[in-house]
């Protein structure tokens, strides 16, 4: 098999990717280890930030988005029983942000490449990338049927998150790892009731944080802090609902809406970045080279601006012979990694308690939340970053 772009992972970055090459005339061949219905069922983030929402509608992938996505012009934080709501387009000149579930962007990108795309191959486990140093990178793949095969390509873009092939790759005599592992994790339900708020809820509780959020104007997502290790099994539903009351209560006639939990499961919490994203004609986007908490909702955001990065800087080549902006991918990227790692760094370390923390921390913390509820320069730094700043849409469109 031959291809211009060879893509490993169907997750939002590599099937995002292969949509702006396919607009732009560049074939793409996408290679993915699980089957169609465990890649449009992973349950991951729900967040898009205005660039991702601006992009995903220049390629051709927003209608259903906009059809059923829930515009969000702000976020709530509570703490000491205050509720404080931060308006996103007052303080950014108009940006805010959506609410659409990962899976349902997968969904749409999927239907897309199926029906106009290149090669979408599910069940095909990528095994190994060589030749990352030369003009005709090699992907070596195995088929549903055990049968191995190559992928002969012009560059190789990894989208395989962590425990992928692709960042393995690149030799760890060129390689740099920045990490931190938090002391807890989100315990994480899906509900069958309407939200309880019309805007996300970040709360600050001296028993830990608690976030309310949503899938739709019917399904809930909520979340609460638990201890590292912690099985979801352990939790009770009603245990789980008595103690996101607890952390959500406010001053006021507000309530938690109840409803029948549908999953439930435990996210650890991480800051990780590889660095560089690009080895020779290897490129590194979303999980395969940098992980942040969810604190910030940063994770598919970033992804996607790592592909837009990429895509552009490869139009840019064939168009004009000059491989500068595909040079400075790594560079270019990772300026808005260490942004978004940096936020999520503080959001994070803002609204959680961990075990141990001192009347120092709890002090810092509201003090932390002071500042933003009554400065303006920092209440717009919050919503400037949680909203994501301009992607370059240099792009054709669908």
């Amino acid at each position: 098999m031959r291809t211009t772009v060879g893509i490993i992972g169907a997750g939002p970055a590599g099937l995002l990717l292969a949509r702006l090459l396919h607009n732009a005339g560049i074939d793409s061949v996408v290679l993915e280890s699980r089957d169609r219905s465990y890649v449009e069922h992973r349950q991951r983030a729900g967040i898009l930030e205005q660039g991702t929402v601006d992009v995903l509608r220049a390629a051709g992938a927003g209608e259903r988005m906009d059809r059923e996505g829930l515009p969000h012009d702000g976020i709530e934080l509570r703490f000491d029983r205050r509720r404080h709501r931060v308006d996103f387009p007052a303080l950014t000149g108009g940006r805010s942000v959506m609410v659409y579930a990962q899976t349902e962007v997968v969904k749409d990108l999927i239907a897309l490449q199926l029906k106009d795309g290149g090669p979408l191959l599910f069940e095909t486990e990528a095994l190994e990338v060589t030749g990352a140093e030369s003009d005709h990178p090699r992907i070596v793949f195995r088929q549903a049927d055990g049968t191995q095969d190559v992928l002969d390509c012009d560059y190789v873009v990894g989208c395989d998150g962590f425990w992928g092939v692709s960042r393995t790759a690149v030799p760890t005599t060129l390689s740099r790892v920045f990490e931190r592992t938090y002391p807890f994790g989100w315990l994480g339900i899906l509900a069958d009731v309407p939200p309880s708020h019309d805007e996300l809820v970040y709360a600050r509780h001296d028993r830990g944080f608690a976030l309310l959020s949503m899938r739709s104007p019917v399904v809930s997502r909520l979340y609460l802090q638990v201890p590292e290790g912690t099985d979801a099994a352990d939790w009770s539903d009603e245990e789980i609902w008595d103690e996101l009351e607890l952390r959500l209560e406010t001053d006021d006639d507000w309530t938690l809406r109840r409803g029948p939990v549908t999953a439930k499961s435990v996210t650890p919490m991480r800051s990780y970045v590889h660095e560089p994203m690009r080895h020779g004609r290897l490129f590194l986007a979303g999980d395969a080279a940098h992980i942040v908490p969810p604190t910030g909702a940063k994770g598919l955001n970033l992804a996607v601006g790592d592909v837009v990065t990429f895509a552009r800087a490869l139009i840019h080549r064939r168009d004009t012979g000059d491989t500068g902006p595909l040079d400075a991918y790594s560079a270019t990227c990772l300026r808005r990694v260490w942004q978004a790692e940096r936020f999520s760094y503080a959001m994070t370390t803002m609204l959680h308690r961990p075990d141990g923390a001192t009347l120092f921390d709890d002090r810092i913390q509201r003090a932390s939340l002071d500042r933003i509820t009554s400065s303006r320069s920092a209440e717009a730094d919050l919503a400037e970053s949680y909203t994501g700043f301009p992607l370059d849409l240099d792009l054709p469109e669908a």
